[in-house]
């Protein structure tokens, strides 16, 4: 363990202004690495590969972490005054940790095994990311297409609304966008796009077929999805609606057709 007293301390750039998502956004992929935070966020990283570049913990916190103190990684310790003003945010949690990225599977990865996948379009909000993320893990959805204008799966705070099932999700950003869909529709899967259309069939409705193999096509929060993205889908589809409601976030909408993809299982 190395305490560290200057919030300006070179060997803890990679915490540095966590709250600055410009910044962040950035620094993480081109430098290969994203923030983990929180114990159990942490320890799901860790299981699920990934290789710390260090530790940073609130000096209170020490004893919390210490079996994972022989993976060859720094531990760094300080006081929440300076974790405060090296991240830009109180630290409630005590536990940080910076990861090496993994070099993402090909699309044809993905999809290799798959029996249901999710594909986004342009969701470029990081709660909306993490949220989807763990109702597709905890709903049965084998991977997740990301559009190039998505947002980062391993940005700080999509890992933590995930609680870490980012780790569990394989993913891929497919592109070109949207004509790589016709790559998903030639390994088998018919694409549904979630939309309020007036055509749109109720999802509940689909045939056995369509639901065989579906990958769900979903769009960003008040757009929805663009007309090209739908116009490249094998059906459309929506969630039926009462006392006028027209939708649902975009995270709740997934998980409820995660959910009625998957229960004949």
């Amino acid at each position: 363990m190395e305490l560290i007293t200057d919030p300006d301390d070179e060997r803890i750039a990679d915490y540095r202004a966590l709250t600055d998502v410009e910044l962040r956004t950035r620094w993480e992929p081109p430098h290969g690495l994203f923030i983990a935070e929180g114990e159990l966020v942490l320890r799901r990283a860790v299981r699920a590969g990934y290789r710390a570049r260090s530790y940073l913990l609130d000096e209170k916190r020490l004893d919390q972490l210490a079996d994972l103190a022989g993976g060859g990684a720094p531990v760094y310790a300080a006081s929440q005054e300076v974790l405060e003003k090296a991240t830009g945010f109180h630290v409630h949690r005590g536990v940080l940790a910076s990861f090496h990225r993994k070099a993402l599977p090909g699309v044809d990865e993905v999809l290799r095994d798959a029996r249901r996948v999710a594909v986004l379009e342009d969701v470029n909000n990081h709660t909306n990311i993490g949220a989807v993320f763990r109702g597709a893990a905890a709903l049965g959805i084998d991977g997740v297409l990301l559009s190039p204008s998505c947002a980062d799966p391993l940005y700080r705070r999509s890992v933590r609304v995930s609680m870490g099932e980012v780790f569990a999700v394989p993913y891929a950003t497919l592109s070109p966008w949207p004509a790589a869909l016709d790559q998903v529709r030639s390994a088998g899967f018919t694409v549904l796009a979630m939309t309020p259309a007036a055509d749109a069939v109720p999802i509940q409705r689909l045939t056995a077929q369509e639901r065989a193999r579906p990958a769900l096509l979903l769009g960003a929060e008040g757009p929805g999805l663009s007309r090209a993205a739908v116009a490249a889908s094998d059906r459309r589809v929506v969630i039926p609606m009462r006392r006028g409601v027209d939708s649902l976030n975009v995270a709740a909408a997934a998980a409820v057709a995660f959910w009625e993809l998957g229960r004949e299982d």
